[in-house]
């Protein structure tokens, strides 16, 4: 638990108050603070992943959390659109779409896991996460990225479209992949 990739970790998560609270206030200071939160939880997310590789720091308690940590993140920060109006109504399509592979993908690891049983990430996955990662910091800035980059919600938005066609095509491998496991 005490090494420097998961104290990176809960650091993420810790943050995660005064990124919703940033995203709930309707100013620009505020919009650019929260994009600098979630940009450093961006940055972290792949930090401590490379430190416990690079130095050997993995942990049975990183292997944990670090994935769950990034759920809860990537779920914060969707939601919180939702609820400052960053995202309309309809945005809801492709935040429960997201959030509903998470969830699918968290439980075959959950089931398969005591079967020895490994659901490695993929590429097309890694290209999810990216597009994920991008659209939401365009989609924080909502309004106030408007004066800086114009199209800036619809970019954001766009990807965030892309980030979910990627998340149910990975969404549905995986369910194949779990569904061949358990015919065997």
């Amino acid at each position: 638990m005490r090494n420097l990739p998961n104290y990176i970790t809960v650091g993420r998560l810790l943050s995660l108050p005064v990124l919703v609270a940033m995203m709930l206030i309707n100013t620009p200071w505020a919009a650019w603070t929260a994009l600098g939160i979630y940009t450093a939880g961006c940055l972290t997310d792949w930090l401590d992943g490379y430190i416990a590789r690079r130095f050997k720091f993995e942990s049975a308690f990183g292997k944990f959390l670090d994935p769950v940590a990034d759920k809860i993140f990537i779920a914060t920060v969707l939601i919180t659109l939702l609820a400052n109006g960053n995202l309309p109504w309809w945005g809801s399509i492709p935040v429960i779409l997201i959030l509903c592979r998470e969830f699918l993908v968290s439980g075959l690891r959950e089931f398969f896991g005591p079967q020895n049983i490994q659901f490695p990430v993929s590429n097309l996955a890694k290209w999810k996460t990216t597009a994920q990662m991008f659209s939401l910091g365009f989609l924080i800035m909502g309004e106030h990225g408007e004066t800086v980059f114009p199209p800036n919600w619809e970019i954001g938005y766009s990807l965030l479209l892309i980030a979910t066609i990627l998340t149910m095509m990975t969404g549905w491998i995986y369910l194949k992949e779990g569904i061949k496991h358990l015919d065997a």
